[in-house]
């Protein structure tokens, strides 16, 4: 797992008047009963978080040692001579080695000198801060073997509280704590004081820049949703002075989306690069409709490297630790230095759709522009093979003289994450365009523009998550009938439709209609069971003229793997009709398996339910209706398949409920 430690921060050398007792200290007193931890799947320790108390920070530890499958011990204790304690340790059981014994038969040795710990301190502010973290251990982890690991087991009488996170029902009630403060500098005080913001910002980018009621709203904005919704996540990062520097918030239905549609990510930074007054970074998704849908927000005081890897250390802490496969950003460089140091295993893609924004920008003052923009954007979305994009580009700088442009040069030099014909070998979910007209919407267009507030954004936050979810329960409805009439005779379009969401059926659909633009499908060469084919398409260009064009398609008869050289299926994830024809030449009228994409099915079910935040249920709208009660029906079936006597009660139960709901209905009918 990489490290997700929000910041860093050196561990000083202590005073010395005070002393430490080294070894396994017994521990013998935990959080009480309104402690911060509750709720399930704890997150990984990071540098920066904050605690009540000393019992808080090691009953975090040890919860989240017991999912992972390993022992906590007490390494060190920090004690000043007024016995109050400063600074702990916390290790893995198997940290270290036992003590030589001179007995005859002594005991094997267990353990392995692991250096997994954490290192924590008491600050200024009266918190235990983590101070250093080690999340890598030496020896095999197994969460079932949590049971016999000391630090499990319950605490026996005497104890403030015992520690009983054996049971699934007591795992349920592990959280962390939620007013986490990332404070880089000792700050342990959200001093927001409105009239300091601004004085500064822009020349050091050290502090958020609010306005008049911005301070309130914020605050309004985080306290509110967790007394409703309790796995509302938020951390804030303070700078020298204690000022609000940089934010990120999500809630829980966004990480259980990131857990389904997390594989390719685009992180939109476009209210900074266009002066927006809300300085939003976006993390989005696809979900299974081809909708986009957040997956984190946040707010930072500039595009500085720092604030960046903070936010996406934040991010990534969130989403426990799981990096996307691809993600997709703007140009900016201290975005992108920050991704490398933070996202180091993703593959990272420039968006294509804020170049091509740029090229205005940077070449508008040119007498040639029109015709270079309609160069590049031949080259760009026109060339299927690298051959054809380097000659057009070629020919592009050549014909308008623009060959040592510095900003082309640099962009020529990154061609390999920005220009489609470089980017076949990743899938991007439909992320990334194909095509000019081809555009991701932001989840939230409708509610943010150049001069919205941060106030009246936040105001309406609540109304676009329910408009989000509204939107994707409406699809996930329509998409239970089948999506208007057959255009083809091929069954590979029903094969689909059973399949795959209306949404992403109709795009589907068009490649089947598109195979009868296709012709003259030939075998060139044939080596063992793969075989290669050449599909001719009269394929649709820029104002409505077609050319003829060629594709190269492999197919392997083997295990039916079957590949194109337009790279459809990788930037979409469905087949193109160059494959299609070919499969269809080969006899097979089904798609194989490997090519239906899980992400795209209507026939799963996921579990995050409909959030209605902060404004309760409309009872006069369908929507709401039916996923309230789907919500409800769900934890019935949960207890319910818990043993054959639930089953069996929960089922009459059901049938009862039933007859008396259509009894009711007689009786308004009557």
């Amino acid at each position: 797992m990489d490290e997700v430690s929000l910041n860093s921060e050196p561990v000083y050398d202590d005073e010395a008047e005070e002393f430490e007792i080294d070894g396994d200290c017994a521990m013998t007193e935990y959080v009480g009963e309104a402690g911060v931890l509750q709720g399930e799947n704890p997150l990984p320790p990071a540098v920066g978080m904050e605690f009540e108390t000393y019992e808080d920070v090691y009953y975090f530890y040890n919860c989240y040692a017991k999912q992972q499958g390993f022992g906590v011990r007490v390494s060190n204790t920090w004690y000043r001579k007024s016995r109050e304690r400063y600074r702990g340790k916390l290790s893995c059981s198997s940290a270290g080695f036992k003590k030589k014994s001179e007995a005859n038969r002594p005991r094997p040795e267990t353990r392995t000198g692991c250096p997994a710990m954490i290192k924590f301190r008491l600050m200024e502010n009266r918190r235990w801060r983590v101070i250093e973290v080690e999340l890598e251990h030496n020896h095999l982890l197994c969460q079932t073997s949590g049971k016999f690991y000391k630090s499990h087991r319950n605490i026996g009488p005497g104890s403030k509280r015992p520690l009983q996170i054996d049971g699934p029902e007591e795992v349920q009630k592990i959280r962390l704590f939620r007013t986490v403060i990332i404070d880089t500098e000792d700050s342990g005080n959200v001093n927001i004081d409105e009239g300091e913001f601004g004085n500064n910002v822009e020349q050091f980018n050290n502090q958020l820049k609010l306005k008049k009621g911005d301070a309130q709203s914020l605050h309004k904005f985080f306290s509110h949703p967790q007394l409703i919704n309790p796995n509302f996540f938020y951390v804030m990062d303070l700078n020298e002075k204690g000022c609000l520097r940089n934010v990120f918030w999500a809630d829980a239905r966004s990480r259980a989306t990131y857990g389904y549609f997390g594989d390719v990510v685009l992180i939109d930074n476009s209210c900074l690069t266009s002066q927006y007054e809300v300085p939003l970074i976006i993390f989005t998704g696809v979900n299974h409709h081809g909708q986009s849908v957040p997956l984190g927000c946040g707010l930072i005081a500039g595009e500085t490297v720092e604030s960046y890897i903070w936010l996406f250390r934040a991010w990534l802490t969130y989403v426990i630790g799981r990096p996307p496969q691809a993600i997709i950003t703007d140009v900016d460089k201290s975005l992108q230095t920050a991704l490398s140091e933070v996202f180091p295993r993703s593959a990272h893609f420039l968006s294509l759709t804020c170049i091509l924004e740029k090229v205005q920008d940077e070449l508008g003052e040119l007498s040639e522009y029109q015709a270079i923009m309609a160069a590049l954007t031949r080259s760009v979305y026109h060339s299927v093979r690298a051959v054809e994009f380097e000659a057009a580009w070629e020919d592009m700088v050549e014909r308008h003289g623009i060959r040592y442009h510095k900003w082309l040069q640099l962009l020529y030099e990154d061609r390999k994450r920005w220009v489609p014909v470089y980017l076949k070998e990743t899938f991007l979910a439909g992320i990334f365009p194909m095509k000019e007209s081809e555009r991701l919407s932001s989840p939230f267009e409708g509610y943010l523009s150049n001069n919205t507030s941060l106030e009246e954004f936040l105001g309406n936050y609540d109304q676009a998550l329910n408009e989000i979810n509204q939107r994707e329960l409406l699809a996930d409805m329509e998409s239970r009938n089948p999506c208007g009439m057959s255009k083809s005779t091929f069954y590979f379009e029903l094969q689909v439709s059973k399949l795959y969401t209306n949404n992403i059926f109709m795009k589907f659909q068009e490649e089947v209609v598109g195979m009868y633009a296709c012709f003259n499908t030939r075998q060139t060469s044939m080596d063992g069971s793969v075989l290669n084919y050449l599909v001719k398409e009269h394929a649709e260009i820029e104002d409505n003229r077609r050319e003829t064009r060629e594709y190269e398609v492999t197919y392997n008869t083997s295990d039916a793997e079957i590949l194109c050289a337009c790279g459809l299926f990788s930037f979409k994830g469905y087949l193109c009709r160059h494959a299609l024809c070919v499969l269809n030449q080969n006899g097979l009228e089904e798609i194989p398996p490997q090519y239906i994409l899980s992400r795209w099915r209507k026939d799963i079910h996921r579990s995050y339910a409909f959030d209605y935040g902060c404004n309760g249920i409309d009872i006069n709208n369908p929507l709401h209706r039916y996923d309230n009660l789907y919500k409800c029906i769900t934890k019935v079936v949960e207890e319910g398949k818990k043993s054959r006597d639930r089953y069996k009660f929960t089922l009459q139960a059901l049938e009862e409920i039933l007859n008396k709901v259509r009894l009711e209905e007689d009786h308004q009918l009557v």
